[in-house]
């Protein structure tokens, strides 16, 4: 769990490492702030090589990541968003597709979360993800500092 959740903080450095100039506010249909600034994952690691799936956007430089890793292997690939109510128009710079989805966050008691999100549309990552109390973020550096915050929560 350790690894991996240094592996996700590593795409949290990553997204830190770029500066916009515009500034946009994720929201879900309701009109709640729950997509943003926030780590989401598909489900908790069962071992070592389990991959999950993670997604993180940031709203204070509107940067993403989708990343796929296991406590020993991993990939991301970051993207530049707008948000116009629940769709997310995403960019993704290495490849420079395009997609955009939906997004549906909510409050949930599912597999141990708190919270739900459906991503709808878009051909990377998952179509569900799960986040917790706590596992809220303002930036790449409280990205970082939650992100280990979680490891030793869960390695206690």
């Amino acid at each position: 769990m350790k690894k991996l959740l240094i592996g996700v903080g590593i795409a949290g450095i990553a997204l830190g490492g770029w500066k916009l100039h515009s500034h946009s506010t994720v929201i879900d249909r309701d009109g709640g702030k729950l997509v943003a600034d926030r780590i989401w994952i598909d489900h908790m690691p069962r071992n070592e090589r389990d991959t999950i799936n993670a997604f993180l956007a940031l709203t204070s430089d509107p940067l993403g990541v989708f990343q796929a890793t296991s406590r020993w292997q991993g990939q991301f690939e970051l993207f530049k968003y707008e948000q116009r109510g629940n769709e997310i128009r995403a960019v993704f710079p290495h490849t420079g597709s395009k997609e955009t989805f939906k997004t549906k966050a909510r409050e949930c008691s599912e597999k141990g979360f708190d919270f739900c999100l459906e991503l709808d549309g878009g051909k990377h990552g998952v179509k569900r993800y799960y986040s917790m109390e706590g596992w809220d973020i303002g930036n790449a550096a409280d990205a970082q500092q939650k992100i280990l915050k979680i490891e030793t929560d869960a390695t206690k």
